[in-house]
This record gives C-alpha cells, sequence and structure tokens, in this order.
C-alpha cells in the first residue's frame, strides 16, 4: 500500500471517529434529550437517560481514542511530527500553525469537558435521580450544558479542520 493510499485512510478513520462522536453529541441533543424529557415516568425516564449515556459513552470515548491516534498519524503524515517543525516558533506564528493551534485547544477543551460530563456530572445525576434527591435536577442541568457546550466546541473544531484542510 503507498504512503498516499495510508494517509487517506487515516484521514478517512479520523473523519469517521469525529462523525460518530459528534453526531452522537448532536443527536443527543437534538432528538434524544428533547424525546427523553417527554416521558412523564421519571423512573423509566432516568433508566432511559442511563441506558444512552453508557452506551454513547462507550462509543464516545472509543471515538476519541481513535481520533488522538489518527489526529497525531495525520501530523506525521503530513510530515509536521518533528520537532523541527513543532519545535519551531516559526512554523506556530504561521497561518496554519494557528489553526492547527486552535484545533489542538479545542480537542483538548472537548476531552475535559466530557471527561467531566461523563465521569463526574452525569454518574452524579443519575446517583441523585435514584436516591429522589432535588439536586438531580440542577446535576441534570449542569451536565446538560456541559453537552452543549462541547456541541458548541465541535463546531468549533469542525470549522478549524476544514481551515486546516484547506491549508490553515
Amino acid at each position: 500500500m503507498s504512503v498516499r493510499t495510508l494517509y487517506l485512510l487515516n484521514v478517512s478513520v479520523h473523519v469517521l471517529a469525529a462523525m460518530l462522536w459528534l453526531g452522537g453529541m448532536f443527536f443527543l441533543a437534538v432528538v434524544g434529550g428533547p424525546a427523553l424529557r417527554g416521558i412523564e415516568d421519571p423512573a423509566l425516564r432516568g433508566r432511559l437517560y442511563s441506558a444512552i449515556g453508557r452506551g454513547f459513552r462507550r462509543a464516545g470515548w472509543w471515538s476519541i481514542a481513535i481520533l488522538v491516534a489518527t489526529g497525531i498519524g495525520n501530523l506525521a503524515f503530513r510530515g509536521l511530527l518533528r520537532w523541527q517543525v513543532l519545535g519551531s516558533g516559526h512554523f506556530w506564528a504561521t497561518r496554519y500553525g494557528h489553526t492547527l493551534a486552535g484545533k489542538l485547544v479545542a480537542v483538548t477543551a472537548m476531552i475535559a469537558v466530557s471527561a467531566v460530563h461523563d465521569f463526574v456530572l452525569g454518574p452524579a445525576a443519575s446517583r441523585a435521580a435514584r436516591r429522589g434527591d432535588p439536586e438531580a435536577r440542577t446535576l441534570r442541568s449542569r451536565a446538560a450544558w456541559l453537552a452543549r457546550i462541547n456541541a458548541g466546541l465541535g463546531v468549533v473544531v469542525v470549522l478549524l479542520a476544514v481551515r486546516l484542510a484547506r491549508g490553515g
């Protein structure tokens, strides 16, 4: 297989993983969440939110792992994963360097927000809901805001990725 074919395969896997992660977030925000909020039985609604959240969390974190691996691969295929490039102040002063830096910051923020949502607020909201604790509503609201922030960051990442694909 040629280097170009491997590069295109790597980019394709990267895009597919991004589609799964971001598509899942947008599906939950636009379709899943509103549909679940319409379920009147709070116990059933809570179980469904938990089941969907656990399922998406697994898919999401696999997507993140694939995105990080293929993102590193993309940098390597483009000849950027070298100290002479990434360690150079000149590279980071270019339009491409600025765009890459912005994307890396946005991706890092998305991963951090996802971790807080998936491993702190989401589980805390589920535990509080099972106990019938009134704090559950506040925790769910905070988790929902984190999900919205993450979706917004996802849009920023996509816009920056398009800029990178077009030369920075």
